[in-house]
């Protein structure tokens, strides 16, 4: 498979309804390639409905192409997707899911697979439906790197992993990926990835309200945790006026 180098995803004017309730609204930007993004917003704010018609699993208004084009099975395999909900088969082990990709996948990366392996020590014969959840979630990180694809999608993948196999998985990131490679990321750690990702965009009610170069913000002094802060107006006083409150209570 050949990939250009102009590569481009491209979301125009994305919407998304759930009977009476807007999950996604009016949503447009454009990911090049060679990019970490950070997709960031509350519970409920949309993250997960975006990745998932991003994938073509669920039908929305608007538009969303590659290249150019449509994303249909022709040009799936160019997304890989990683997600606490799991997508690989239980009853296999490492080995079994390795051929199985090898042979459906031009671009699988075998090299990347087994290094990603033996990072989180995951067992190589045990089923993969009989490891543990954090396993199983690191597995489903190892696949969705493995594939081959230009953009690599992670909603929540460390669910169940602590925080130092977290911090080393993000430096093994950054090492690993190529300058074809982009990666989302949707997570609520944003302690722990700001100093990993280059972009940041940010989800509020369905809406995408801010699009922010992280470098760029940086230059003038912001940091990641201070724009969130902002954009969604957070108040450090509200938990003092809670246990004022309730000592009133008392």
């Amino acid at each position: 498979m050949s990939f250009k180098e102009n590569t481009m995803l491209e979301i125009k004017h994305l919407s998304k309804r759930y009977g009476a309730k807007e999950a996604l609204n009016d949503i447009s930007f454009t990911l090049p390639r060679g990019q970490i993004v950070g997709l960031f917003g509350e519970n409920g704010a949309g993250k997960t409905t975006l990745m998932k018609c991003i994938l073509g699993l669920m039908r929305f208004q608007g538009a969303i192409t590659l290249d150019d084009e449509p994303i249909t099975h022709k040009i799936i395999a160019r997304l890989s997707f990683a997600t606490s909900e799991h997508s690989f088969f239980p009853a296999l082990n490492a080995k079994e899911h390795l051929s199985f990709y090898a042979e459906h996948f031009a671009c699988f990366n075998e090299k990347r697979f087994h290094a990603l392996v033996d990072f989180f020590d995951l067992p190589e014969d045990r089923p993969i439906g009989r490891c543990s959840t954090g396993q199983k979630n690191q597995f489903e990180v190892v696949l969705a790197l493995s594939q081959g694809a230009d953009y690599i999608l992670m909603d929540e993948p460390f669910a169940g992993n602590d925080v130092f196999n977290r911090e080393d998985f993000y430096k093994v990131l950054l090492g690993l990926l190529t300058e074809r490679e982009t990666v989302m990321l949707s997570t609520h750690l944003l302690e722990e990835v700001q100093n990993f990702v280059g972009r940041a965009l940010l989800l509020h009610e369905g809406k995408l309200i801010d699009d922010v170069d992280l470098g760029e913000a940086g230059d003038r002094g912001e940091n990641l945790m201070g724009i969130v802060r902002q954009a969604y107006s957070y108040r450090g006083d509200r938990v003092r006026e809670a246990l004022n409150a309730l000592e009133g209570d008392e």
